[in-house]
């Protein structure tokens, strides 16, 4: 976030959501109740509180970790797989041709803990070559893709194959992840847990309805079966790769999330993929259009419905791309390249009465060098829009 009060705001806002609804707190009814009045349409098929936290049998959880000049990362995210407790967690260190020291260090820390295998890629295959390999290798009942930067919390594993021991409709469970800036990582949040199932095609309609994903990524835990029979990471994808494998999962199985704790520790610093390659608005809109798209081509037989569902992911696509372009011609810059994505991904767009104000407001704009003033409030207005979001998505997950 960059260091304006209305950003500054925001962090101040989302740290709270966050420390009281996952951790629990003073706060945590207020939270709660907030989340409830933009809760999601979608319904759960079912909730319980206080559930298990640990599964009754020890299954066999294999973690792929794609590693590429992450070696100073390694230490921390391996030891925070070693030490899960419940689970037999078999860990694979994918190297992708690193050019420091990752390889040697992933090595040490094999022969340092029995449950850590390290291959070594004779070319760079890149994320999803990397973790395809890795996969391909496991032996796991249950599978996790972790970035070599990031870690698991204590119990997260364990929380997150008793709901898939005691679902077996379930085919991808995730929770809350703590973000936190390179550096120390945070205590992890652990306060009243509950788990929700959802129907699968439901999440999936869902997740087409808003055209966003709700996952980061290190905290899933999917079941291997479902990946050989859908498939791992789409090689055709490069940053997408996870939101479309999660929406393919969901088109054939139903989906869990563990509430009421952080399931994963999201570091982010400036080296990563999502800072560099992976960042920017419109990249962002492109990426997960693609990522829709993939979807429908790899499982849309299997998906009843699934023309219709293609239709309302690619006009959530196109709403979300006009936001952005109303936020250009808000800050007097050109919308175009969003006004053009808008129209590709869906031309009815091009009718939208909203399309016409932006095109009228940048218009003015460009005459007078200037937004107006009612750009401050749009700005206010958008943001109060995503803070919401931020809320629905930390108290429900959606």
């Amino acid at each position: 976030m960059s260091g304006g009060p209305l950003d500054r705001a925001a962090g101040a806002w989302r740290a709270w959501v966050d420390r009281d609804t996952v951790g629990g707190g003073a706060g945590a009814r207020v939270v709660r109740t907030l989340g409830s009045w933009v809760a999601s349409p979608l319904a759960p098929r079912s909730f319980r509180r206080r559930p298990a936290t640990a599964p009754q049998l020890r299954p066999r959880v294999s973690v792929v970790v794609p590693c590429y000049n992450y070696g100073r990362f390694l230490p921390q995210t391996i030891g925070s797989l070693v030490r899960q407790e419940g689970v037999d967690v078999e860990v694979i260190v994918v190297d992708d041709t690193s050019t420091d020291d990752s390889l040697a260090v992933a090595r040490a820390l094999a022969a340092e803990h029995p449950g850590v295998t390290v291959l070594a890629n004779e070319q760079n295959l890149g994320q999803v070559g990397s973790f395809n390999r890795g996969w391909e290798h496991s032996t796991g009942q249950y599978v996790v893709r972790l970035d070599a930067d990031d870690m698991l919390p204590p119990g997260a594993l364990a929380r997150a194959t008793a709901l898939l021991e005691q679902h077996p409709e379930v085919g991808l469970v995730y929770g809350h992840p703590q973000h936190f800036e390179d550096g120390t990582p945070p205590v992890p949040a652990l306060g009243e847990l509950s788990w929700t199932v959802w129907d699968g095609r439901a999440w999936l309609a869902e997740r087409c309805r808003t055209g966003v994903s709700c996952i980061t990524s290190p905290e899933v835990v999917m079941r291997s079966d479902l990946l050989k029979d859908v498939g791992p990471l789409d090689p055709r994808l490069r940053f997408t790769m996870d939101v479309e494998m999660w929406l393919r999962l969901a088109a054939v199985a139903d989906v869990g999330y563990v509430g009421g704790a952080d399931q994963a520790l999201h570091r982010e610093h400036a080296g990563s993929l999502s800072v560099n390659e992976g960042s920017g608005a419109l990249l962002d809109l492109r990426a997960r259009v693609d990522a829709y798209d993939r979807l429908f081509a790899n499982v849309g037989d299997r998906i009843a419905g699934a023309h219709g569902l293609r239709d309302r992911a690619r006009s959530a696509l196109a709403q979300d791309a006009l936001r952005y372009a109303a936020a250009a011609a808000d800050r007097a810059e050109s919308p175009a390249p969003y006004l053009d994505l808008s129209t590709e991904v869906w031309p009815a767009s091009r009718q939208w009465r909203s399309t016409a104000r932006v095109v009228a407001r940048a218009e003015r704009a460009g005459r007078t060098g200037r937004a107006g003033y009612g750009a401050v409030v749009r700005r206010i207005a958008r943001r109060g829009r995503v803070e919401l979001m931020y809320l629905r998505w930390a108290t429900s997950g959606l």
